[in-house]
């Protein structure tokens, strides 16, 4: 195994190992101080962050605004405290060692100011600012107000160029690294592009060389690349390391991070992570961000499953095949099914799916009374949680504050499930992101009889190579 040495990246020498911030309250400052003080790149979510009373007691994030837009504005504030508070916490764990990074997630509710309230109220405090999902093409414009790094996270090279051309070259001097993330390993919300076959992986060596021919012809070959998604052992990377056609790379770890000590999941999500099977995260499209996301596959992800399942296409009037009239809602108003559609209704019905609920799609989907009434409460409740949703229709941009488009009872409130899930909600019935590596808990010796690291000990395991 090659040895690691350290990089330039932000201004300064730091190991070439990143923790990958993961959304709700779960990448916090325990977790980035810990992984800092251990010489890497610690990261902490400003996704949401828990935030503290005077006593250190959490502040649950309740909202009492009656419209969605003062709930909002609520949630802002909500975010700005938090991230304040991770951020401090990851400074003194830390104790000047390493890089502290907020992860930022661009199509989040707010994001902007977000970013500017946790830079402002923690000035000095962060060294970086990385964020994806989406085009965060405004990125750099804050990053150049508070002078810090900016680390996109991108995956593909064109996505790249797009943002430098629009925006980057106007700060090239703060781009602190690219992060690649690769689209069908890593977890959380992934990148993939219409282009793309879900079901098919590529190979990441191919697609990061390509990243770096570009990142050099536009001058920019000694910024690093961080190689984010599937990375576990770095000797399963050796080819990567000291690689001149590659340039500097580090290595991002989001997954791994979660089991240990400072790690603020349930003891019962960590002993869930330890059990984990090949196979057992999904790659599905339910988010209500419209993206792609990696999750286990538990009981809340397969009965999303099989509400799309028990899904038919309709018509306002009898047209080709659409021949067989069905009543839906209380006040029955009509439309039109195929007969053999209407035959599949009559079995969802019969097993007690008896609620149709309309899809942006001219569909229906069929679910139970309680979920409905779920559903239908989740999307009242919507406190704007991202830029736009198509669950609740939500849009943060005025003068109208929605979408356009009918509500999506297909997907569902991933403000709601991340909250339960981060504050010991249960662990079948939320959604649980993961990398498709996470069954290898279970198989890697560093965890043998139920190990649990801090997150400095995970450092120096993975400089071992394994």
């Amino acid at each position: 195994m090659k040895a690691i040495n350290a990089i330039r990246m932000g201004g300064v020498e730091v190991l070439p190992l990143v923790e990958g911030g993961k959304g709700v309250a779960v990448s916090n400052g325990a977790t980035c101080g810990g992984w800092a003080s251990g010489g890497g790149v610690g990261t902490f979510s400003a996704v949401n962050a828990d935030s503290y009373d005077a006593d250190g007691n959490l502040i649950r994030q309740v909202y009492h605004g009656r419209t969605r837009r003062d709930r909002h504005e609520e949630l802002v504030a909500y975010g700005i405290a938090g991230g304040i508070a991770q951020a401090k916490e990851a400074h003194e764990r830390a104790g000047g060692v390493g890089r502290i990074h907020a992860n930022i997630l661009w199509e989040m509710g707010g994001a902007e100011r977000v970013a500017r309230g946790i830079l402002e109220g923690a000035k000095g405090l962060v060294n970086g600012i990385t964020c994806g999902a989406g085009m965060p093409y405004r990125l750099a414009d804050i990053a150049r107000e508070y002078n810090v790094h900016y680390y996109p996270i991108i995956s593909s090279a064109r996505a790249f160029v797009a943002l430098w051309k629009r925006s980057y070259s106007k700060a090239r001097e703060l781009l602190g690294g690219v992060v690649y993330e690769d689209p069908w390993l890593a977890g959380g919300h992934n990148g993939l592009s219409n282009s793309e076959d879900p079901a098919h992986p590529e190979d990441p060596y191919p697609r990061v060389l390509k990243l770096r021919q570009q990142m050099r012809e536009l001058g920019l070959g000694d910024v690093p690349i961080i190689m984010a998604g599937g990375v576990w052992w770095l000797e399963e990377w050796e080819d990567w390391i000291d690689n001149s056609e590659l340039g500097p790379v580090a290595f991002q770890f989001g997954t791994r991070p979660l089991l240990t000590r400072e790690s603020p999941i349930s003891d019962a999500w960590k002993q869930r992570l330890l059990t984990l099977q090949p196979g057992d995260v999904l790659l599905q499209r339910f988010s209500p961000t419209g993206f792609y996301s990696s999750a286990v596959r538990n009981d809340f992800i397969r009965e999303l499953e099989a509400r799309s399942e028990r899904q038919v296409a309709y018509t306002a009037e009898p047209i080709g095949d659409h021949t067989a009239e069905y009543a839906v809602g209380p006040r029955k108003r009509k439309v039109w099914l195929t007969p053999h559609d209407l035959e599949r209704v009559r079995g969802f019905e019969a097993a007690g799916f008896v609620e149709a609920m309309r899809t942006p799609d001219n569909t229906l989907i069929f679910v139970t009374r309680d979920k409905q009434a779920e559903i239908i409460k989740d999307q009242v409740d919507c406190m704007g949680c991202l830029s736009a949703c198509r669950f609740s229709n939500w849009s943060q941009h005025e003068p109208d504050y929605d979408t356009g488009k009918k509500a999506d009872p297909r997907s569902f409130c991933i403000q709601k499930t991340l909250q339960d899930i981060a504050h010991d909600g249960a662990l079948e019935h939320n959604l649980m992101f993961a990398g498709h590596n996470a069954y290898r808990f279970g198989s890697d010796p560093f965890y043998s009889n139920g190990f649990i690291p801090t997150a400095k000990q995970l450092v120096e395991r993975i400089l071992t190579g394994r």
